[in-house]
């Protein structure tokens, strides 16, 4: 074998030593055994097939407002997410959001207020569309302080959590202007929203969209600065 040939397996095998080094530093493996990143929970990959049709969904979807005192799971958590505003592709502009957004802007951001997630410490969350991840922003149960941010309807606090969409409106006022406010951003969040209804009834599951809460208390809940909250929506098992 000649000289430099004799290399090329030590070089090879240091490669592999630093990308085993790197996955190690960047995804380290929570408690509950799910991969994290730079501080954020990386969530199970949603799936894109279910038993039950589109048409099935829109004939079921109801607003429900009771829901069972049982625990929702990782993977239905993962899935709503998704649904609301996850990630997709359309193969011509590359990454592309599961909702309707006008002039591709996507305006929102989505918060879990968890209480009752099996694999999940409560407490409120931020959704990383990207990475499809969450990252905790505060420990602890925060479903009473939302309850009375919305007015103490109790399907808040039942609920074993609730998502919470806000807006940056500048990502579309800067195109738009005040009709980005008053009438592009609302188009967002309805289709979100539907969305959301939709694979609840897919899941099994039920939801609710509240808009009744005063903003500046929820604001106070989430800690927001730059964002406006636009929707609740707690899910649980009917």
């Amino acid at each position: 074998m000649k000289r430099g040939n004799l290399w090329l397996p030590v070089i090879l095998l240091l490669v592999v030593l630093g990308v085993l080094s790197v996955r190690g530093r960047f995804f380290a493996r929570s408690d509950r055994g799910v991969a994290v990143q730079h501080g954020a929970t990386r969530l199970p990959d949603p799936r894109l097939h279910s038993e039950i049709s589109v048409e099935e969904a829109i004939f079921r979807r109801r607003s429900i407002r009771r829901y069972r005192d049982e625990p929702l799971t990782l993977e239905e958590v993962s899935q709503l997410l998704w649904a609301a505003c996850g990630k997709t592709i359309d193969g011509i502009t590359g990454a592309t959001r599961a909702y309707p957004s006008a002039g591709g802007l996507y305006p929102l951001e989505i918060y879990v207020v968890a209480g009752n997630v099996q694999g999940l410490h409560a407490g409120i969350y931020h959704f990383g569309w990207a990475e499809h991840s969450i990252k905790l922003l505060r420990a602890g149960d925060a479903r009473q302080e939302l309850t009375r941010a919305a007015f103490g309807q109790r399907m808040v606090a039942q609920a074993p959590l609730s998502l919470v969409f806000t807006a940056v409106y500048e990502r579309t006022t800067r195109r738009y202007g005040q009709r980005g406010e008053d009438r592009y951003v609302p188009m967002d969040v309805g289709g979100a929203g539907q969305n959301v209804h939709l694979q609840a009834e897919a899941l099994g599951l039920g939801t609710v969209i509240i808009g009744a809460f005063q903003d500046g208390a929820v604001k106070e809940v989430l800690d927001l600065r730059d964002e406006e909250p636009l929707y609740i929506m707690p899910v649980g098992r009917p």
